[in-house]
């Protein structure tokens, strides 16, 4: 460094002792001195603000020719009044994060199986009927069905779908491999459909618009409706979450803020 003939000041940061290894903050700063007589700042900085990065070996940064000695020492300046000067900082950090994904994979969770025991089934006439509220795997999830269909165009078929009911935030969201399926109450020979998707908050549902025909629902031999009661159910066979985390490294002990420094000539700041 060579600031012969001129002011130089540096801004250090302190109070880092606890902080954890690897530290580092990244700041922007403006450094000033005061003209005492005229009120007004004389302020410098890097070229457009640039970032500079604090860390263990590198504490400090600054300018080794903040101002020329002989512009400073002139006392119609304003800079050095009654030998005393008037330093400042502002400083703007710039928090660092990492953004992370934790993915868990669960092979078939407790409670798997959602069963759904829908009763005058034939008097159904909303477009849309929805099921309680089912745990699995620590998540929350409904069975919708559309007795006529998902668009209630001609009723030829009934739609099912899986919705899940934690995917609100835009962070969070979740790989499912299931079953959809309507009961074949007499020969066990169900309507039924496999699926894998990734339910998120732009993607809440999937499932199968044409589950069972209406022809195969109406056919009491094959079981489906029976006295007037459909069973609809909804199997996880595997099933993963991913939370996207943000996090900070370290957190400074000064955002923009700004300091004024009371010093007498010859001191370093």
């Amino acid at each position: 460094m060579n600031g012969t003939g001129h002011l130089s000041i540096y801004l250090s940061i302190v109070g880092t002792e606890k902080s954890p290894l690897g530290w580092e903050v990244n700041a922007s700063f403006k450094l000033f001195v005061h003209d005492q007589i005229r009120d007004k700042f004389l302020i410098i900085q890097d070229v457009e603000g640039a970032i500079r990065r604090f860390h263990d070996i590198k504490t400090e940064w600054g300018f080794d020719k903040f101002l020329p000695l002989d512009s400073f020492n002139v006392i119609s300046n304003g800079y050095l009044v009654n030998d005393c000067c008037v330093f400042g900082v502002e400083v703007f950090v710039h928090e660092r994060s990492a953004k992370r994904e934790c993915l868990t994979m669960i092979n078939e969770p407790p409670n798997r199986i959602m069963t759904w025991k829908i009763e005058n089934f034939s008097k159904k006439d909303r477009v849309l009927y929805a099921s309680q509220v089912y745990v699995v795997g620590e998540l929350k999830w409904k069975i919708l069905i559309y007795p006529n269909g998902l668009h209630n165009e001609a009723p030829k078929a009934i739609s099912v779908f899986l919705d899940s009911i934690d995917c609100v935030a835009p962070e969070r969201k979740f790989f499912v491999d299931f079953k959809l399926r309507i009961r074949d109450q007499i020969n066990n020979k169900h309507a039924e459909e496999r699926a894998k998707h990734w339910f998120s908050a732009s993607s809440i549902d999937w499932g199968f618009p044409q589950l069972l025909s209406r022809k195969d629902l109406e056919d009491a031999s094959k079981g489906f409706l029976v006295e007037d009661t459909l069973i609809v159910e909804a199997e996880i066979m595997v099933m993963s979450t991913a939370n996207f985390q943000v996090s900070n490294r370290w957190r400074p002990f000064l955002q923009e803020k700004r300091l004024l420094l009371s010093v007498k000539q010859g001191w370093r700041v």
